[in-house]
């Protein structure tokens, strides 16, 4: 019995040997394990947990950015305010439906501060999240941070957020308009009511949104390190990291609409959803640039040569005549005087 197992069940050298061939054969593999292996080296389990943190606590600032939009909006028509306190005080019954519609009436009141405190608020979790999105960036392109002072680090890191910001706003524009485009042809050729023209739309848009991801993680990819890296290095993990954006997107959509069918799903599962969402967003992200920076063709790190090492012979410095002589006066007469007690204690 024991032989029959210690022939079906491997050793750990004859796995090892397996392994090592199957990355051989396999270079799709061999390239997969290098970037696990660049991925966990460089502690990218650390780097996606604070950029998932500080992509949570940016969305507190900004819903108070959104709210205190609404308020101004709010304050600018009292009409709309009074219908919103009506419907509030209908929905809600008692001294409850009061309370709702004095705390509303406050918050159209301090919009300002709520759009001063958002703003101070998410300069700060931006600038972190920033930051670590970069630092995560840099370190699985196995580049070392260039040490700078902390105003300039600030200041580069707030410039790349607002590229990037730029970069996603024209991807959301470019998805937009094909779609707004899309439904303004079926409205000309009279098929707006048609079932199957919507789904044909949904499923043309998908190509351009695929198109308005991969430019922006090509930015992500080549533009954010500390380093930047060629365009061309970046395209295949752009690629990548688009096609799993979209993946996830479709799986986020359709748990939303299972967890959507109660109250309790809808009030806990969006949130929990929302938070499983940026922490795979931010793994495939940290992955596909580890990926990306192990490819073959991807720029190597440059080493410095060693610099070169110059031989002088160097002179020990010559010892005194002077001192040598008096050395050995000194020896010979210590040495005589020894002689003669020992032969005085002798006779």
């Amino acid at each position: 019995m024991s032989s029959f197992r210690s022939r079906t069940r491997p050793t750990a050298p004859e796995f090892l040997s397996r392994w090592r061939r199957l990355r051989t054969r396999y270079r799709w593999l061999d390239h997969l394990a290098r970037a696990v292996d660049r991925y966990i080296d460089h502690s990218g389990y650390h780097y996606v947990a604070s950029i998932s943190y500080f992509s949570l606590l940016s969305l507190i600032p900004m819903m108070l950015v959104a709210f205190s939009v609404a308020g101004f909006v709010l304050a600018g028509q009292p009409q709309l305010l009074d219908q919103l306190q009506t419907s509030i005080t209908s929905l809600v019954p008692g001294s409850l439906g009061q309370k709702v519609g004095e705390l509303l009436n406050q918050f159209v009141e301090q919009r300002a501060n709520v759009g001063v405190l958002g703003l101070v608020v998410g300069l700060y979790s931006g600038w972190n999240w920033i930051n670590a999105l970069r630092d995560a960036l840099t370190a699985m392109w196995d580049q070392q941070r260039p040490p700078q002072p902390l105003l300039r680090v600030i200041v580069r890191d707030l410039l790349a957020l607002l590229s990037l910001t730029a970069a996603l706003v024209v991807s959301f524009a470019l998805t937009a308009s094909g779609g707004a485009l899309g439904k303004y042809l079926m409205k000309l050729a009279g098929m707006d009511q048609e079932s199957w023209a919507h789904t044909v739309i949904s499923i043309g848009s998908v190509p351009l949104a695929l198109l308005a991801d991969w430019l922006v993680f090509l930015w992500v990819l080549a533009k954010l390190p500390r380093e930047a890296v060629g365009t061309r290095s970046a395209m295949r993990g752009a690629v990548a990291a688009a096609l799993g954006f979209e993946l996830l997107k479709q799986a986020g959509s359709i748990y939303l609409g299972l967890v959507g069918k109660s109250p309790t799903g809808a009030a806990f599962g969006s949130i929990i959803g929302l938070l499983f969402f940026i922490s795979l967003v931010s793994r495939l992200l940290v992955f596909i640039t580890a990926w990306t920076a192990t490819a073959r063709d991807a720029p190597r790190k440059l080493v410095p040569p060693p610099t070169s090492l110059v031989l002088r012979p160097v002179a020990s410095p010559s010892a005194d005549p002077a001192a040598l002589t008096a050395a050995g006066v000194l020896a010979g007469v210590l040495g005589t005087l020894a002689f003669q007690r020992w032969r005085r204690s002798s006779r």
